[in-house]
């Protein structure tokens, strides 16, 4: 049986005026879900995946309808501009953020405490001052985090 597992992005100062949100679905056959849009300062993501069952030394796997990729390379995506339904932006991007980098102590630590969340923290403005987009440049991993 799966268990499910409470994470969040920060979104490190996106340019203002520019929605964002997480991509549910695949293929032209999405929504974006918990839009926001920027305004200056951090934007924060919370969200739920499931968990598989993870066997000893093995990697954890990730389920859900926001989940993306294969089995060992999973990934969610944040929309951006006008993949987030935002029709009057000049940005038609996604933001590819990995789900990998969890060590076991994190994990056990959040299947402990439901007051914790496993949290990674991401540029959201690339170095031309756009909004950052494709695989995440710099990826710290996911740390637990107190809600």
């Amino acid at each position: 049986m799966d268990q499910s597992l409470n994470l969040r992005i920060v979104l490190l100062n996106p340019p203002p005026g520019v929605d964002y949100g997480i991509q549910k679905g695949r293929g032209g056959a999405y929504e974006t879900i918990a839009k926001q849009r920027s305004i200056g300062g951090d934007l924060v993501f919370d969200f739920t995946v499931g968990l598989k069952p993870v066997p000893t030394g093995a990697e954890p796997d990730f389920t859900g309808p926001i989940v993306q990729g294969p089995p060992g390379a999973r990934f969610l995506y944040l929309d951006i501009g006008t993949y987030a339904g935002q029709r009057d932006s000049v940005w038609s991007r996604r933001l590819k953020v990995p789900l990998r980098g969890f060590t076991k102590v994190a994990l056990d630590r959040c299947a402990a405490n439901p007051a914790t969340v496993l949290e990674t923290r991401i540029a959201g403005t690339a170095r031309d001052g756009e909004p950052a987009c494709g695989s995440v440049k710099t990826f710290l991993g996911w740390v637990p985090v107190l809600k």
